[in-house]
């Protein structure tokens, strides 16, 4: 009781209601977190990749931390609704996909009953694995701040003014707290469809949160948009027996910073997959009749409109940053033309003691990229120094095969006027894809011609996302091709295409 008495005392001092503080301290007190005070050394709104990250690392410096979040669970966009979740449906739906199609060669025989297989959907249950992974690792993260002594304050934060947050609690009530330093890492949100034509209703039509609780399987999909999240949940619904069509405004798939070549041999690979593409093409708007949804499309150069019809349409053009209700400018916090917050190189805000991560801000809206700008921040509060290469941070696109890159696309070194060598190496050389019976793709390296170190890294292949990452670690450290070629690699494993492609690119592979 003494505990809880001046846990209480300390809350009220925050310009909280007798009640409401009661109830905070108590909060705290069973789960173990540190106790309010006064005054935090940092305090971070937002408890995605980047936000809770950035409260752990704060913590573990000694600084007194408390992270703001308003979603009930920790983990933001990426572990809730975005990258856990997907790649939990991915995983499963490429299992079930096999047991289907491909088991046979492999020697595995589906015994058939009344000639229909034994293999069969349970879609509840592959949503509920979905969800039992988010439950679990949103729960793993509330121990860690536990762990680390973070509060976690469950409620909206906005600014009263560049030291001092407001928080409209979920339970009910509001307090004020105070903070030296604050980070603001809110994130983003989903990008409506330009121009407003085409309205969300996540049952119909449909964001990726909306495309992760679909209850039955739509005989038709369209997808407006060919990046990655349009391709991730395309795929998935493919898979599990939907026709899919991806209807894409530009001339490829693969979004931003995909290579031009590795994007034409991912196209064709999903198209013997059964997705259908519509490049080139613009969606005008949406009309829901009969149970349906019947698009208005044209060419992006204009001509002729064309009308498609689905059960259900995946709207994945973008996200967008999420500043709403932070009362930026209460604190002095500047945004940019594009809606994000402006910061300088060391994560700054237009307010000193205010910085940011994350995809509310600028760069690849990548959940691992405010992973490290969540550190650096911090470090940067507590050390004055912090870092984060912007030129080696990867991106993966989890269908199959996986797609990964890291650093120059052979079209940005031409545009650059880069003198560059490649290299390339084919899986269907590789003696572990060939065990495997899973060749598809290559391996191709991007180096600087006259000293032969590595501009970028592209796969398109099995377990290409997992393999970038001693592209990652290469560029890193400056490495050429031949450091990575001169590197032994355990034989017989796919990364042996890494070795091979990096051969190629200063000098000739063995094995091709």
């Amino acid at each position: 009781m003494l505990q809880l008495r001046l846990a209480s005392r300390n809350v009220s001092r925050v310009g909280r209601t007798t009640t409401t503080a009661l109830k905070l301290a108590s909060w705290n007190s069973v789960r173990g977190y540190a106790a309010q005070s006064d005054q935090y050394d940092v305090v971070v709104i937002g408890g995605g990749p980047g936000g809770y990250v950035a409260a752990i690392k704060a913590a573990q410096l000694g600084l007194r931390t408390a992270c703001i979040e308003k979603r009930g669970a920790l983990g933001g966009t990426c572990l809730n609704v975005g990258c856990i979740p997907s790649k939990a449906m991915l995983n499963n739906s490429h299992l079930y996909h096999q047991a289907k199609h491909d088991f046979a060669k492999r020697g595995i025989d589906v015994l058939k009953t009344f000639t229909k297989a034994s293999v069969k959907l349970n879609l509840p249950k592959m949503l509920e694995a979905k969800d039992q992974a988010v439950s679990t690792l949103t729960k793993g993260i509330e121990f860690l701040f536990k762990q680390n002594k973070v509060d976690y304050i469950k409620g909206a934060g906005s600014f009263v003014s560049p030291t001092r947050i407001a928080v409209q609690l979920n339970e009910g009530g509001q307090t004020e707290i105070d903070a030296t330093n604050v980070i603001i890492a809110t994130g983003s949100e989903v990008a409506p469809f330009p121009g407003g034509s085409i309205q969300i209703d996540e049952k119909q039509i449909v964001s990726s949160t909306g495309a992760l609780e679909l209850q039955k399987v739509p005989e038709k999909m369209v997808v407006i948009g060919g990046g990655i999240i349009g391709l991730e949940m395309g795929s998935v619904w493919s898979r599990l027996g939907a026709e899919v069509t991806v209807v894409e405004f530009l001339g490829g798939i693969g979004g931003a910073g995909i290579d031009e070549e590795v994007a034409k041999q991912f196209q064709r690979l999903l198209q013997k997959q059964g997705l259908k593409f519509k490049l080139n093409t613009k969606v005008i708007n949406a009309e829901k009749k009969d149970g349906k949804v019947f698009l208005k499309a044209e060419s992006a150069k204009g001509g002729k409109a064309e009308t498609l019809a689905a059960d259900v349409v995946l709207v994945a053009v973008g996200r967008r940053p999420f500043v709403e209700g932070l009362n930026l400018e209460a604190a002095g916090v500047e945004l940019d033309n594009k809606g994000r917050i402006v910061i300088d190189d060391q994560f700054t805000t237009s307010q000193k003691n205010i910085r940011c991560i994350g995809d509310v801000t600028f760069g690849p809206m990548l959940a691992h990229k405010a992973e490290e700008e969540g550190i650096a921040a911090v470090e940067y509060i507590k050390h004055g120094h912090g870092h984060v290469n912007y030129a080696a941070i990867p991106s993966v696109v989890y269908t199959h095969p996986e797609v990964a890159w890291v650093g120059k696309t052979e079209q940005e070194l031409k545009a650059d006027g880069v003198s560059y060598n490649v290299g390339k190496f084919s899986f269907s050389a590789n003696s572990r894809a060939k065990t495997n019976l899973d060749t598809e793709g290559f391996v191709k390296f991007l180096t600087e011609k006259e000293t032969d170190k590595i501009l970028g890294i592209h796969i398109i292949g099995p377990n290409a996302g997992e393999m970038i990452a001693e592209g990652v670690l290469a560029m890193e450290y400056g490495a050429s091709a031949e450091d990575v070629a001169r590197t032994t690699h355990a034989h017989p494993t796919l990364s042996e295409a890494f070795k091979e492609a990096a051969m190629a690119a200063f000098s000739k592979p063995i094995h091709m």
